[in-house]
């Protein structure tokens, strides 16, 4: 019972706050805290807002003034009537108005307030809210005090005229002061005015701080600008360092401040008066190169002066810089400084350069033992500098005068090349060799070192444009640079280059091919030592071009093989010679390759050529295809001449039957003790037909591989021994099998009756007797032959005849059976008497007779 107690107390305090904040809430109009003090003659602004009501967004506003008790209405925002008698002169004319800032604040403005307008001034608003809830008006005091600020110039006059050089200083003096009965503070700003605007400097504001104007911060805190209070109420600006941007009219803006009921400081009246109007003239300043353009010869010297003029009187100093570059658009980031004189004239230290005060304005630039890469643009930049009151130097001016061109000509030796071929090509893969010389050499100095680049030019047919191709190079340390065309050749030493002598150049073509054919030229290039040690290029010389050719006819390759023995039969030895001619080949060499085209395809040639034997260039045998391991040592190649190869086979076998054929290769010596493939040729075929005879028999049997692919194991279907007779395997199906010799050489498989499982590969296998010279019969290897895939079609119509129409006539059977025996049963077996029960028949009454 008690917590509930402490609950229900607490609810109710709750519900009483809820209560007392809605009846407080309410319109509230407010106005600044008074008193107001305010200046004679200035314009008053007195605001007046209005916040927590209801009704319309904008509000509207009634001022009444009282000097005593009785307020008089002044003006209204919503009743054009509001206004009394006695100001309505002054609202027609816009002396008092009111300004609304939004919707819910206005201000009301009376221009030259006066004595007269001291006293409680009171904003109301009207009710626009549902209740009547907080206050509707708001009062403030206004007092009116005496205009007691004067501000002035200097006392000779209101305002002077300053005409000043860029660099110089200035100071500007005003006078502020108050009379005011109450406690006043001044805001004290310089302004200057080069436009159209008046622009802050430096303030001493009404607390006491010093402020920058906007641009001015930087130069305040070096000191440039400064802003002192002296004796009798004066301000004075001191300005270090004017520049063209100093200049313009200068104002002194005086602000008198009073601190408000609400501790905030309040603006009561301003004035300015203008102190002086600043010129600034800027330094004059021309730089000028005593010479246009210059042409020295290598190791003399180079002469510039640089004049400088202005028109600065009084203590300044000169600091001169000297640059040089190579392209007169360059700037001064861009340049090389060559020697600088600081305004103190100390010079920047140099061995080969030197720079001296020759007067006032004139500054030589002097650069001994001059070479090529002296030459280019030069130019000399100059700024004046003047003393500032700290004992600092300032610049006031910089120029730069035009590059003056400088072209330093080189000492050129003379000389002449000559180049000719001391080995040239009457072959491919001949070697060929140019020598390159320098000749009548004058003029030349131990400072000159000479190079060679040689080159290229091909031959093309018509008016095609001839294109030159770098083969090789050479830098001032005589460094092989190798040109894009034939890189790879120098690289593994088949194009050699070489210096024979100081005046002597050599290029070696270890092998000459068919693309080397062309023009040759090379080009002397001689090189200057300049100070600095570097190597720069002074002239180039370019030789007449050799020419390198030799005719060309197409490699011709004859082969023609001769079979020895005219007949043989199986188990003999079969021998061949192959006899190979060939023209415009130098020194060939031949390799020969002994193939064979047999009748019964091997499953491992596909094409049908076997690849038996072979010689190459150097004599060095291989079996190539020959898998027969019973006879590794059965065929011999053998090199009877250079020009003559022969071949022979022992043993032969049937299986060893058919076209036999010599591919020849002519060589040739290539580079790098390498030899070149020139051409190929092949021989005429050479047949091994072994004729039958009572010595020779065959046993013959047919598989079946019952697979698209010989993926399964054969199945024997029938087989023919050499006796003639023949053997079937058992089958499955229907179909029949029959095998018969229809030649010596034939024999022939037919299937009767074909059924689908009858599909799949089919070959024979061939198992040759050769009957010896003593009559004993020797079985040979068996010869397989390429399988041949039957596919077997099935006749949907004849297939399906028969037993459709037994199938139908048995339906139609058991239906007619199936009709009869529910007929019958229906009839006899299944019968019952049904009694009809007798119903009675009334009719209905209708409802009118019930």
């Amino acid at each position: 019972m008690g917590h509930r107690g402490e609950r229900a107390s607490c609810l109710r305090l709750l519900l009483l706050v809820l209560l007392l904040l809605a009846f407080c809430r309410g319109r509230i109009v407010r106005v600044p805290r008074g008193p107001l003090i305010r200046v004679v003659g200035t314009e008053v602004a007195i605001p007046c807002s209005v916040s927590d009501y209801d009704g319309p967004s904008e509000q509207n506003f009634d001022w009444e003034f009282s000097r005593e008790t009785d307020f008089v209405r002044i003006v209204s925002t919503w009743d054009s009537t509001f206004t009394s008698e006695e100001y309505q002169k002054r609202v027609g004319r816009g002396d008092i108005k009111l300004r609304r800032s939004s919707n819910d604040a206005v201000e009301l403005v009376i221009r030259n307030i006066q004595p007269a307008d001291q006293g409680r001034y009171k904003c109301s608003t009207p009710s626009t809210d549902a209740t009547v809830q907080g206050n509707y008006d708001a009062e403030v005091q206004v007092k009116v005090i005496s205009d007691g600020l004067s501000v002035s110039g200097s006392k000779a006059r209101s305002s002077t005229s300053l005409r000043l050089s860029e660099g110089d200083s200035f100071k500007l003096r005003c006078s502020a002061i108050t009379a005011s009965p109450e406690h006043t503070h001044l805001h004290v700003t310089w302004q200057v005015k080069s436009g159209s605007s008046w622009q802050d400097i430096l303030s001493l504001t009404h607390e006491g701080k010093f402020q920058a104007g906007p641009g001015y911060e930087e130069r305040y805190r070096s000191g440039d600008i400064r802003l002192d209070t002296g004796a009798n109420d004066t301000y004075r600006l001191s300005v270090s360092q004017a520049s063209s941007a100093d200049g313009g009219a200068y104002r002194c803006l005086v602000s008198e401040w009073v601190r408000g009921a609400d501790g905030s400081w309040q603006k009561i009246q301003e004035k300015s008066v203008e102190i002086a109007t600043v010129s600034i003239q800027r330094t004059a300043l021309d730089v000028v190169i005593s010479t246009s353009n210059v042409s020295v010869t290598e190791r003399d010297s180079l002469d510039l002066t640089c004049n400088i003029t202005t028109d600065r009187s009084g203590i300044f100093q000169a600091e001169v810089m000297w640059y040089f570059s190579a392209s007169p658009d360059d700037t001064l980031s861009d340049a090389q400084l060559l020697l600088s004189m600081d305004r103190d004239s100390v010079v920047s230290d140099s061995t080969l350069i030197s720079l001296s005060h020759v007067d006032r304005n004139s500054y030589r630039l002097l650069v001994r033992d001059v070479d090529v890469e002296d030459s280019g643009y030069y130019f000399c930049e100059a700024a004046i500098w003047v003393p500032l009151h700290n004992g600092s130097w300032h610049k006031v001016v910089e120029r730069t005068s035009a590059p003056v061109s400088v072209v330093v000509t080189a000492l050129e030796p003379d000389y002449d090349v000559f180049l000719n071929a001391s080995k040239t090509p009457k072959f491919s893969d001949d070697p060929t060799e140019l020598s390159c010389r320098i000749t009548n050499v004058q003029d030349t100095e131990a400072n000159i070192r000479f190079t060679v680049s040689w080159y290229y030019r091909q031959h093309l047919p018509g008016d095609d444009v001839v294109t030159e191709e770098l083969l090789a190079s050479m830098d001032a340390d005589w460094t092989l640079i190798p040109g894009d065309r034939g890189r790879e050749r120098i690289q593994n030493g088949e194009i050699i280059f070489s210096k024979k002598s100081a005046d002597t150049f050599s290029l070696r073509i270890q092998w000459t091919s068919e693309s080397d054919r062309g023009d040759y030229f090379c080009v002397i290039s001689a090189w200057s030592r300049h100070r600095n040690n570097s190597w720069v290029k002074s002239k180039d010389v370019t030789s007449a071009s050799v020419n390198i050719f030799w005719a060309t006819q197409d490699y011709t390759l004859t082969v023609e093989a001769v079979k020895l023995k005219p007949f043989f039969v199986a188990g003999h030895t079969f021998e061949m010679t192959c006899k190979v001619s060939s023209k415009n080949i130098k020194t060939p060499r031949y390799s020969v390759l002994i193939t064979a085209e047999k009748p019964f395809t091997d499953q491992s040639n596909p094409n049908g050529t076997t690849r038996i034997i072979s010689l190459n260039q150097d004599s060095v045998v291989r079996l190539e295809d020959w898998t027969d391991q019973t006879r590794v040592d059965g065929v011999v190649l053998e090199k009877v001449q250079e020009n003559e190869f022969r071949y022979r086979m022992y043993q032969t076998q049937i299986s060893d039957a058919g076209l036999y054929r010599c591919v020849v290769t002519a060589w040739s010596p290539g580079g790098g003790g390498m030899w070149r493939e020139a051409v190929n040729g092949l021989s005429n075929p050479i047949q091994i037909d072994f004729q039958t005879s009572d010595d020779m028999s065959f046993d013959v049997s047919w598989f079946a591989v019952r697979s698209f692919a010989l993926d399964r194991e054969p199945v024997l279907l029938a087989s023919l021994d050499r006796r003639g007779i023949v053997t079937q395997s058992r089958r499955n199906g229907s179909s029949d099998l029959s095998l018969e010799r229809i030649s010596p050489l034939e024999f022939r498989l037919r299937v009767h009756g074909c059924e689908d499982h009858d599909f799949g590969n089919h070959y024979c296998v061939v198992t040759p007797w050769v009957r010896s010279a003593t009559g004993v019969w020797q079985r040979e290897p068996d010869i397989k032959a390429k399988p041949i895939f039957l596919s077997v079609k099935m006749d949907v119509l004849n297939a399906f005849k028969y037993p459709l129409l037994i199938g139908i006539g048995l339906a139609t059977v058991i239906g007619l059976l199936s009709c009869l025996i529910g007929y019958c049963s229906s009839r006899w077996c299944c019968k019952k008497e049904v009694q009809e029960t007798r119903r009675e028949r009334r009719r209905l009454m209708s409802m009118e007779m019930d």
